[in-house]
């Protein structure tokens, strides 16, 4: 197939390009740069610096049959501070998209939506029946373009998957023995943070509470390896149908606190982190984690790696 990637010179969107590649798709990749990374486009797709309100017409018009859809903002702080940028870029950028799909008769697309459309859940494990109450502007945006594409499903026929993600982390080694993994200007995921420190000597890894209601008193989160989500992805693309939006949650099932992480990251390392707690983040529940049922039962989906495979192909990606 010919696809499209927006978004694909990123950290997620590079590692689903890569795969789709070496399944022999067709794939170009729209990305404009603002996070995203040029030597990270893979070897056979072919790269548009651009964005969705200018350049994506032009490409959509080249053959292209599916989009899979990446291209966004994802800093959560960012967006309480910046709000407009994210409403702007989230969900104007993708009705642009959408729009422009629609005009060159594209109508399938898998979509990069998030868990944190959920906000602080109830209940866990969290399905897809969990009402969604983001807490942020970032989440709200996301949970706008899955209302969108659901939209665009039922008044257009558009064939539309959204995958929530909860913590995505490590690192895939790609064709030629490059890896592909987080290179964030602003890095605020845990995993690359504690191993940052790993390599660097540097100053002691905070962790937030050590009083919730969990076994060691951390909060609790659920990883997936990008290679897992990868894969989830094209499989998404297989199980698209007209005129339907399919919500998938994606995640391991399995919770591990924040102290179990470093414990992990010491144990592949072989190096002492150090560690020091502080308080609380306001809004942080205690435990979060996917229930990834529905793409199991439906699209044969599980995930193939443990939170040690996570934290060992990041190290070797680039932070020995």
């Amino acid at each position: 197939m010919n696809l499209l990637v927006t978004g694909g010179a990123g950290y997620i969107g590079s590692v689903v390009a890569a795969k789709l590649v070496d399944a022999g798709h067709e794939v170009t990749v729209l990305d404009d740069l603002s996070t995203g990374h040029a030597d990270a486009v893979p070897p056979g797709a072919r790269f548009v610096r651009g964005d969705l309100r200018a350049d994506a017409a032009a490409v959509l018009a080249g053959g292209v049959e599916a989009v899979f859809h990446f291209a966004a903002k994802s800093l959560v702080g960012e967006s309480v501070a910046d709000p407009g940028m994210y409403w702007s870029h989230n969900l104007g950028g993708t009705l642009a998209l959408l729009d422009a799909m629609r005009t060159a008769g594209v109508t399938t697309i898998v979509f990069s939506s998030t868990a944190a459309v959920y906000g602080e859940p109830e209940n866990v494990p969290v399905d897809e029946t969990a009402p969604p109450r983001p807490t942020n502007p970032y989440g709200a945006s996301k949970l706008a373009v899955d209302t969108a594409l659901a939209e665009y499903a039922r008044l257009h026929g558009f064939a539309a998957a959204s995958l929530r993600y909860f913590n995505v982390a490590g690192a895939v080694q790609a064709s030629g023995g490059r890896w592909l993994g987080e290179r964030h200007t602003v890095e605020t995921h845990l995993i690359p943070n504690i191993l940052r420190i790993a390599r660097d000597n540097s100053e002691p890894v905070r962790i937030y509470g050590d009083d919730y209601p969990t076994a060691d008193g951390s909060c609790v989160r659920d990883y997936i390896h990008v290679g897992d989500l990868a894969a989830a992805h094209l499989l998404a693309l297989g199980a698209c149908s007209p005129a339907e939006h399919k919500i998938y949650n994606l995640g391991c099932g399995t919770g591990y606190s924040n102290l179990e992480v470093v414990a992990t990251c010491r144990e592949v390392t072989g190096l002492e982190i150090p560690v020091k707690i502080v308080g609380r983040r306001a809004g942080d529940p205690a435990v979060l984690v996917a229930s990834s049922e529905r793409i199991s039962r439906e699209l044969g989906w599980k995930p193939e790696h443990s939170l040690r495979d996570v934290v060992a192909d990041a190290w070797a990606c680039g932070y020995r």
